[in-house]
């Protein structure tokens, strides 16, 4: 029994070396064990490469100005563990977590010892967040993010309202392979037979993939520019202003402070969903309340403004599809500033393709390192790199000291790269 949060948090993150094993079958046993508790949630999907976490966050907002309290479970983690299983933007209690890991770790022990395998790090945390708000909170609706893929992801275990699709890029392309229809194929997954499909993903192949297997599924689906539609006005200091159309009616006048053209393809994918069970489920939504919602939307870690003079942004663009909006979204806010860049990956990428977009716009590039499993080391994110204004330090307090020390003011500084970097800049930052 787990008397203690480190203890039961410890519990969970030790589960990480049994590594990620394809299928839904562990996942299935183990909720049958608990009684099912995904079948009594009322839940929204939410897949994608990039901006999944926007498009829950907008979605809750939105919901919780309309009166509704909303489960959202998402990863990883920027400032706790707990933010991961949340309702209304609270994270569960330490004391809730304490008493459902002791309810589930009877559960994977058996599965251990099973053909089934040990559960994963993810389908626990799956697992505890399903038995929360099912069992503990019963939350009005329930936003679930796919956390890699969505075929096998641990969240498909779940029968949708409506499932979102933001985008198919590049990311994970270790486990999700290198080839785009691939990715597609894998993201799909989580089309669920006449469950309707909202997407704002664009290339035409994904598309392609995606409208056919939601025909073979009997899905409804609303494409971005096709059964839905976003005009994006203007980008000011204090944010996006767009307007948004559904075959069902639409708004004019919203404004997210969440900056970049791409959050307000996110923002769409959330009002179309919202849109959808407005009309099929008899959500109650006001037009003032989705300005509201939107408005006060934001998401940490994603080009979030830490401090002024130096202006100091951190922002997880982790894949090429992440730093194209990045450099996209700087160029439209803060054309007029020197730009400096401190930046760490794991593993997987490829470096120099992903940081292209930035070569055109940035000063200086400083590469460096941090304690996670699959960092890279500085010295070999700099020789794969060609940028000609570059620096290494494996330190990352070096990194950070030395681009402070050689900025001015009036400079922007960007801490970007991989959410587990980001998260550890940003609460040292912070604090």
């Amino acid at each position: 029994m787990f008397q203690s949060y480190d203890e039961a948090v410890d519990w969970i993150h030790d589960l990480l070396n049994h590594g990620i094993k394809p299928g839904l079958e562990r996942m299935e046993w183990m909720l049958e064990q608990l009684g099912n508790p995904e079948r009594r949630l009322k839940t929204i999907h939410v897949g994608g490469t990039n901006g999944k976490g926007s498009t829950v966050t907008y979605m809750r907002t939105v919901l919780e100005e309309a009166g509704y309290e909303v489960g959202t479970f998402t990863s990883p983690y920027i400032e706790t563990f707990t933010e991961r299983i949340a309702i209304n933007g609270q994270p569960i209690s330490e004391e809730d977590l304490i008493d459902l890991c002791n309810r589930v770790k009877p559960i994977v022990e058996i599965a251990a010892a099973s053909p089934l395998g040990s559960p994963t790090e993810f389908e626990v945390i799956t697992v505890i967040s399903l038995l929360y708000f099912g069992t503990v909170s019963y939350p009005d609706l329930v936003v679930m993010e796919v956390g890699l893929g969505g075929r096998f992801d641990s969240t498909n275990v779940i029968h949708p309202l409506v499932s979102v699709i933001t985008n198919v890029g590049y990311d994970h392309t270790h486990i999700l392979g290198s080839d785009i229809k691939q990715i597609a194929y894998e993201k799909a997954g989580i089309i669920k037979s006449g469950v309707t499909l909202i997407t704002t993903a664009e290339k035409e192949e994904v598309l392609t993939l995606l409208s056919e297997t939601a025909r073979m599924k009997n899905a409804k689906i609303y494409r971005l520019t096709n059964e839905f539609d976003v005009k994006h006005l203007t980008s000011a200091d204090e944010g996006e202003h767009f307007q948004f159309t559904s075959p069902f009616g639409s708004i004019e006048n919203l404004v997210i402070e969440m900056k970049g053209e791409h959050q307000v393809k996110n923002a769409a994918a959330a009002l179309m969903a919202l849109d959808y069970l407005r009309v099929f489920y008899g959500i109650h939504l006001e037009k003032e309340m989705i300005q509201r919602g939107l408005k006060r939307a934001s998401w940490p870690g994603r080009f979030e403004a830490l401090q002024q003079e130096p202006l100091v942004i951190v922002d997880g663009a982790h894949n090429p599809e992440g730093v194209e909006s990045l450099s996209n979204t700087l160029q439209n806010h803060y054309s007029e500033k020197r730009i400096h860049v401190v930046f760490s990956a794991l593993g997987d990428k490829d470096i120099e393709s992903m940081l292209q977009p930035l070569y055109p716009i940035v000063e200086s590039l400083t590469f460096t390192t941090f304690d996670f499993p699959r960092a890279v080391k500085a010295r070999s994110l700099y020789d794969r790199s060609t940028f000609k204004e570059k620096s290494f330090y494996e330190n990352w307090n070096d990194a950070i000291q030395t681009v402070f020390d050689r900025t001015s003011k009036e400079d922007l500084i960007i801490i970007t790269g991989s959410l587990y970097f980001v998260s550890e800049i940003r609460n040292y930052l912070k604090n």
